[in-house]
Formats: C-alpha cells, structure tokens, sequence
C-alpha cells in the first residue's frame, strides 16, 4: 500500500519519482509506490522540491505540509504529509489516478 500513518502524527505516502518527464503528473501505481512524471531535473534537489510542491497541489494542501521523510537521493521517496488521514490522502491520490 502506497499510503500509511505515521507513529506521532502525520501519513507517509510512498512515491516512486521520474524526473525530466514531458509534464508534472500522477502517472499511476508502480511496485507499492505511486508513480509521479515531473519536469524538474534530479539535480542540487530540485527534483525532492518539486515532487512536494506538486503532491501539495494535488492534495489541496499548503506546501509547508508535505516534506520529504525518506529517500532523499532515491527515486522511490517517501513524503511525511501533515493534516490529512491516511483515507484522505489515498482518496485524493486515487482520484488523480483515475481522472
């Protein structure tokens, strides 16, 4: 399962990154992970930045609320998200993912 809750608060969201994609998108479930297409390149972090702004946005949540947890130079990360239950964070994810 992609999604899980954080001993002390908080929900982990399992993310497999591609960057240097075409465009910034959900690209679907990939080995435990979800998969996200992003334009920015893995370089000087750039690629860790993007991926949490991004999940932010498809989240409907402030950007301050998502951080990288796990992951750092990987490509399959995982994202500590604040606010929101482990359902709603599945439930906005499979919603992207299936338009």
């Amino acid at each position: 399962m992609f999604v899980s809750t954080k001993k002390g608060g908080g929900t982990l969201l399992r993310v497999y990154v591609q960057p240097r994609s075409s465009k910034n998108k959900i690209a679907g479930l990939y080995d435990g992970h979800i998969k996200i297409n992003l334009t920015a390149p893995p370089v000087n972090g750039a690629a860790n930045q993007a991926a949490a702004v991004f999940l932010a946005k498809c989240l409907n949540i402030a950007k301050n609320r998502v951080r990288i947890h796990s992951g750092l130079q990987a490509r399959k990360k995982t994202f500590l998200v604040q606010g929101l239950s482990q359902e709603e964070v599945r439930s906005y994810v499979l919603e992207k993912i299936e338009g």
